[in-house]
């Protein structure tokens, strides 16, 4: 199960049935989980754990020190978690001691090719990331959130959970949780309904979400006005909780 032809540290740590291809290579510090697929031309380092059934093709980097310059090979994690699938060319960073020294991705990912996480990010689980999509250093991005091919996200933005982003969509500020976006730079473009319809969510709460939409959006009501007609609404619809967090604890300021 593993290519006479990988180069595999001895100090690494892999599971009795994990498949490593030709000519890739797993550094000291690496420990992968059961089921886990390895192909050919990989290239994992650093201190770096990999969960279960996780699935990373060629070319890609896992776990390799971060781009940014304040970096002085200081001991930095990447955690990735199970069942999350890499394409050709993926690129995933660990963190900084700026940050809290981690990048973390969930569960059940896809990542398609040539996608990239920067250091210190956080990654939730069921999420897509199509080609070429970007998110760079300290961003938190929520569960079944999916970013459009190219699209590119700046450094300490929150993108809630069951957003959807459009190919090529530019963001600079937080997505609140259920939005969609798109454009450069973003704009909100209503809620992701057909998302969490697939998703389990009742016709009621995505109604609900729809409103506390409106009432962020098309109310012209500034953000402490939106913010009480928000929480008189979660009164009886705990979803619309994201929101109100969205618009409490952005440091950058959400897309309007």
């Amino acid at each position: 199960m593993i290519d006479p032809r990988a180069i595999i540290d001895p100090k690494a740590i892999l599971a009795d049935n994990v498949e490593v291809g030709p000519w890739s290579y797993i550094g000291p510090d690496v420990i992968i989980g059961e089921g886990t697929s390895i192909a050919s031309h990989v290239v994992i380092k650093g201190a770096t754990s990999i969960g279960s059934d996780n699935r990373i093709f060629q070319f890609s980097s896992i776990g390799e020190d971060c781009q940014d310059k304040k970096y002085a090979g200081e001991l930095t994690y990447l955690e990735v978690g199970d069942s999350n699938v890499f394409r050709e060319g993926c690129t995933i960073h660990r963190g900084t001691v700026q940050d809290n020294s981690l990048t973390k991705i969930g569960s059940h990912n896809l990542f398609m090719a040539y996608a990239h996480v920067a250091h210190d990010c956080i990654v939730g689980d069921h999420v897509i990331m199509a080609n070429n999509s970007a998110i760079a250093g300290h961003v938190n991005l929520g569960s079944h959130t999916i970013l459009g091919g190219f699209t590119a996200v700046h450094q300490f933005c929150r993108i809630g959970s069951h957003v959807m982003c459009g190919a090529g969509t530019v963001v600079l500020k937080d997505v609140p949780d259920y939005v969609m976006a798109t454009g450069n730079p973003a704009q909100p473009h209503g809620i992701n309904a057909e998302g969490l319809k697939r998703r389990g969510f009742t016709p009621e709460m995505v109604r609900q979400i729809k409103q506390a939409y409106k009432i962020i959006y098309r109310q012209k009501l500034t953000v402490d006005q939106a913010l009480q007609r928000l929480s008189e609404m979660a009164l009886d619809t705990a979803e619309i909780l994201p929101l109100i967090y969205s618009l409490q604890s952005s440091s950058r300021g959400v897309i309007r």
